[in-house]
């Protein structure tokens, strides 16, 4: 039996987390973690029994203890409890699942208790690679990506020779708005953005991959995986989401991973890597896929793609600006406070704002997210 805890259990990639360890009977749920859907982890853990499960406040953590009293688990709440669910001794995996910076404090805790880590948290890596990635050699556990791209060029890359590698095809969907040129987008409302044409998913994830600065995330969160730097890191839109992406080497090669449009396949490889196991559902079927179409990302109308590239470049503490400055103006959209353009907008003017910090501290990196939050406040 392998032994799994969750962070982010009752969003999209936990819920297809426990479909998985669902169909699959040696996976054990030892720990869950939520925020604030003390219904659907009260599901949860009548279906999964885990011991230990969190919520972010002491007060669900109460409404949680009560409704789940006829059981034997522990209810915790806050940060603690976070690092209490992924450092569970018996827990072998952590899947960060959780979105936001909030997710850093945990995953390091995890690392140093010596879990495997299968990183959902994108993050984590964007605002902390340079803590992570050394920390993963220093305890020796492992990093497997979750995310279907970094998922792929993971498994384009088994048994490679990394030091051969020589760029990253990064694929997108391009997103609803693929096409589309500034003039268009004035308008866009909630439920345009909501509106992924391939894959489903959380709500903030939907708005950044609309705006492509998903892509831009990735496109960090890859540099820092597999230790490419941003210039070799091509963006490349294939509109069906059919190659989740591709790598090239020395020789001119290209190796690319292909498959629907199902995440539970990167979610299943990462908590039994390097196995392979059956995973129900649709499978391509060549003689139908008539044709796999590829374009450039146009980087002017989705102004976001190219700030995350300026981020890269800048480096320190930058990311972190880049991050928050999105996250916080992604939840103002879908409050309806601000328009969609305004998006790029308040991240472009957070980074003109930001004076760069050389190989921050967690703490630092903490401190700049509530810097970039307090600005965003004080101007829109």
């Amino acid at each position: 039996m392998k032994k799994i805890a969750i962070l982010g259990s009752t969003g999209s990639i936990g819920t297809q987390t426990l479909e998985v360890a669902r169909n699959n009977g040696d996976l054990e749920i030892v720990s869950l973690a939520a925020g604030s859907n003390v219904k659907k982890l009260e599901e949860q853990i009548r279906e999964f029994h885990p011991r230990l499960v969190a919520v972010w406040t002491e007060e669900k953590a109460k409404e949680l203890r009560d409704a789940v009293k006829d059981l034997d688990v522990k209810v915790v709440s806050g940060m603690d409890g976070l690092i209490e669910v992924c450092t569970l001794p018996e827990a072998e995996i952590v899947v960060t699942a959780i979105v936001g910076m909030i997710g850093i404090v945990p995953t390091i805790a995890a690392m140093k208790a010596g879990k495997d880590i299968a990183l959902a948290n994108k993050e984590t890596l964007v605002t902390a690679g340079h803590i992570i990635i050394p920390l993963a050699k220093e305890t020796g556990v492992k990093i497997l990506p979750v995310d279907s791209e970094h998922s792929a060029i993971f498994q384009c890359l088994h048994g490679e020779n990394r030091s051969q590698l020589k760029k990253i095809l990064l694929t997108a969907s391009g997103g609803p708005f693929r096409g589309k040129k500034l003039e268009d987008l004035k308008n866009i409302q909630v439920e345009d953005a909501l509106k992924h044409p391939n894959w489903a998913m959380g709500r903030k994830i939907t708005i950044d991959s609309s705006t492509l600065v998903n892509k831009g995330l990735e496109m960090m969160e890859a540099k820092w995986l597999f230790g490419v730097d941003p210039e070799n890191i091509q963006i490349v839109v294939q509109p069906k989401s059919i190659i989740h992406s591709m790598v090239e080497f020395v020789d001119g090669a290209v190796i690319a991973q292909l498959g629907t449009p199902d995440m539970k396949l990167p979610i299943q490889y990462a908590l039994y890597y390097p196995e392979r196991r059956y995973l129900p559902g649709e499978r391509l079927d060549f003689w139908k896929l008539t044709e796999i179409t590829f374009e450039k990302p146009d980087m002017e109308t989705f102004r976001g793609l190219q700030l995350a590239f300026d981020a890269a470049a800048a480096g320190g503490s930058m990311p972190t600006v880049y991050n928050a400055a999105n996250e916080r103006a992604v939840a103002k959209f879908l409050d309806r406070k601000i328009a969609y353009l305004q998006i790029p907008e308040i991240i472009g003017t957070c980074m003109e704002h930001h004076k760069v910090k050389e190989n921050p501290s967690v703490e630092e990196i903490l401190d700049t997210e509530q810097a970039v939050y307090e600005f965003i406040e004080s101007r829109w």
